[in-house]
């Protein structure tokens, strides 16, 4: 039986798998399909719910991050222990890798239906933005790019930090994961034009290096001037400004704990 931070890791593995089979698994469904089988609504509300499934995985187990973004964050925060931040951010990274070899498996049919058997990251017949992300023409990769995974990624910290603060009205813990998909969902409606809100390096680069290893080869990593760092960079660096951004303007405003109140707090969720 795992126990302490290898349970969490694992859970973590888990969340992630679940969040990134049903996300890869819809721009699958819609891009093989050519747009019969859905449209980019229905990639918004589907990667929304995965993330809540993601969550209602795990949650109970690790704190249900499902993003090295979150996880940083988190510590940076001083919500997490710094010890769980590797052992987190591997099971997350990995998790993604599966969940892309999982779907691979499943649609590989499709896919030759689709592209005769020769995989293509550019053109009418790309297959590589299944997996992973890529701008759009007219985006820059520094600074354009990199500010939309920043503004997206804090986005999204910002409001996990509002939704679980318990002294800003927080919903009941099992209504939270909801609450956290549609969040994920309004983020892709709203800023999902540029390139495609990654906003998760582990829902990034681990489809992406599996694409290199699964026959679409290295230019995966240069295309589009090295777009490839951008939705890890950026993440990391939009994750922790958003918690900042809410402990500077909600967070630090909140007045003095009651005693009680402190005494409650002693047992911190997720081994503090």
């Amino acid at each position: 039986m795992l126990r302490g931070t290898a349970r969490e890791a694992v859970a973590e593995f888990f969340g992630t798998f679940i969040l990134m089979m049903f996300g890869i698994g819809v721009v699958a469904q819609v891009v093989l399909s050519g747009d019969e089988n859905g449209t980019y609504i229905s990639i918004n509300v589907a990667w929304g719910l995965a993330v809540t499934m993601g969550i209602y995985a795990c949650n109970g187990i690790s704190g249900a991050h499902i993003n090295p973004a979150v996880t940083l964050a988190l510590a940076v925060h001083g919500k997490l222990s710094w010890k769980k931040v590797a052992p987190y951010m591997v099971a997350q990274f990995v998790g993604a890798f599966i969940a892309s070899l999982v779907v691979f498996i499943v649609y590989r049919e499709a896919l030759d239906h689709f592209d005769g058997g020769t995989r293509q990251i550019l053109g009418e017949k790309a297959t590589a933005g299944i997996w992973a992300t890529y701008p759009q023409e007219f985006l820059s990769t520094f600074p354009g790019g990199f500010i939309d995974q920043v503004v997206g990624t804090a986005l999204l910290v910002g409001m996990v930090f509002a939704i679980t603060d318990e002294r800003n009205f927080a919903p009941k813990s099992n209504l939270a994961p909801v609450l956290i998909g549609a969040l994920v969902a309004v983020i892709g409606m709203s800023f999902g034009l540029n390139a495609g809100y990654a906003i998760n390096p582990a829902r990034d680069f681990s489809p992406r290096l599996f694409t290199a290893m699964a026959g679409w080869g290295s230019d995966v990593f240069t295309v589009k001037d090295h777009f490839w760092w951008v939705p890890i960079a950026g993440p990391f660096v939009g994750g922790i400004l958003g918690g900042y951004v809410y402990e500077f303007l909600i967070a630090k405003h909140h007045p003095a704990k009651e005693k009680n109140e402190i005494r409650s707090e002693q047992v911190i969720p997720h081994g503090e």
